[in-house]
């Protein structure tokens, strides 16, 4: 079977989707599959090597000009190609696009509306590059947000598609009402194309089928995974203290408390873009009523931080510096792989108090292989997480207090963390890796393609 996976880039951010896209597709090829992750809009930013087709469909700067401007609509090839440059699309990324869906009402629409929107040459030439060069037996679409393109797919190359659903809800909850609503209808309309979905837990599932109306006897769920033998490989790195870089910039400021108050500084982290919706101000208002009861904490800060968000991230800052902790407040920025896994490593316990139901948890997974308890929201897909591992405390979304007092409970109870963060480690390396998030992907795309599954076996790490 081949399989072509069309993945979505996210401008110059760093996002949970592309990272798992790429892993997904990096281990099925370890694994001997035939399978090509090919990028629309963007090309990912990934973390790890990027598997990605060095070509870009549905570039970011065509559908935006073909939007706009009526006769850019059927470009001659010379522009065309010019405009999918993923070197020019990398630099422009730095820039001006932008995947903010406040702005992308209109341009969301019309690509939803396939070959009777603006862009309906960007559809027809990736339908004819993969019927001349790839001929796929399945084409899987990383989110629904790219269905404009399936029925065209379904017609000339009469192959079965699959899309995962990882968090679309979010980019429509943010269209403006109008072009939200018909955005849903016409997803609606294009899904009687889509033969099956991959969700990344229960939650999600059943959530995505109320929203949409889609049915959720197609949905099957399959759990992310994490590439452990590289996470470990960096992990011994950082161990080895070949990273003198980051220990640099580590400020002086909790060795001086540490020294003051004769205890251990206990250092809580955060890892996950920086925005409103992933909660750090939950976390920051938890972290000073820590403050207030004594406790000898401090707060480590990391991920990727959009112009955007600059102003949400500044307000956090300066209520530590109002009230007086701003030496506990520790921002480490954007991390390259290795300074992330280094970074976690340095933690004693982990939270991203998500204020919106999280499909994936890719982060959680990222702090127990590191061998972290971690605190987060009963919503999304954390209970299923913490079900499945017992390595972790949940509390109720949105509330600060509750989180700090499940943060002080572990603070008072050392050896209790320990075991929780040895859980998550022993179920990153019995179920939460990539080896067998890509096995039951490939199983559920095999079941689609041919009815029928291979014998169950789970490569071996």
């Amino acid at each position: 079977m081949r399989v072509a996976y069309i993945t979505a880039g996210a401008a110059g951010m760093i996002c949970g989707s592309c990272l798992r896209d790429n892993v997904l597709v990096r281990t099925l090829r370890k694994q001997g599959r035939d399978c090509l992750l090919i990028p629309t809009y963007t090309p990912p930013r990934t973390d790890l090597p990027s598997v990605s087709l060095p070509k870009v469909f549905f570039s970011g700067l065509s559908v935006y000009l073909e939007q706009k401007i009526p006769y850019l609509r059927r470009p001659p090839n010379w522009l065309q190609r010019w405009l999918s440059s993923p070197t020019l699309l990398r630099w422009l990324s730095r820039l001006a696009l932008t995947t903010r869906a406040e702005e992308l009402g209109e341009l969301t629409v019309s690509m939803l509306r396939g070959l009777d929107g603006h862009q309906a040459c960007e559809i027809e030439r990736l339908v004819r590059w993969l019927a001349q060069e790839y001929a796929p037996d399945l084409v899987c679409f990383s989110n629904i947000l790219l269905s404009g393109a399936v029925p065209a797919i379904k017609d000339r190359l009469a192959c079965r598609v699959v899309t995962t659903l990882q968090g679309d809800d979010i980019f429509l909850e943010h269209l403006p009402p109008s072009y939200k609503q018909a955005a849903i209808e016409l997803i609606r309309k294009n899904a009687q194309y889509i033969d099956a979905y991959i969700t990344p837990c229960h939650d999600y599932a059943d959530f995505m089928a109320d929203y949409l109306g889609l049915p959720r006897s197609a949905m099957t769920v399959v759990y992310l995974g994490i590439d452990l033998e590289e996470f470990d490989r960096a992990r011994q790195t950082a161990l080895l203290g070949n990273l003198r870089t980051l220990d640099k910039r580590r400020p002086s400021e909790p060795t001086k408390l540490q020294r003051t108050e004769n205890r251990p500084v206990w250092r809580i982290g955060y890892l996950a873009r920086i925005c409103p919706e992933k909660g750090l101000h939950v976390l920051v208002e938890a972290v000073e009523e820590l403050i207030r009861r004594g406790r000898s904490v401090v707060l480590e800060v990391a991920g990727y931080l959009g112009s955007a968000d600059r102003h949400y991230f500044e307000q956090q800052r300066q209520r530590a510096i109002r009230n007086g902790w701003q030496d506990r407040f520790c921002y480490r920025g954007e991390l390259d792989y290795l300074r992330k896994v280094q970074f976690l490593t340095g933690l004693h316990v982990f939270s991203v108090p998500t204020i919106y139901r999280e499909p994936k948890g890719l982060y959680v997974l990222e702090a127990w292989a590191a061998g972290l308890p971690v605190v987060q929201p009963q919503h999304g897909s954390f209970p299923e997480l913490i079900a499945t591992s017992s390595a972790g405390i949940l509390f109720p979304p949105g509330q600060a207090s509750a989180l700090a007092d499940a943060l002080d409970a572990l603070l008072h109870q050392p050896q209790h963390c320990h075991e929780l963060g040895q859980r998550g480690r022993k179920a990153v390396e019995a179920f939460f890796h990539a080896h067998r998030m890509a096995a039951e992907t490939w199983q559920t795309w095999l079941q689609v393609h041919t009815g029928r599954k291979e014998p169950a076996s789970l490569p071996a790490r």
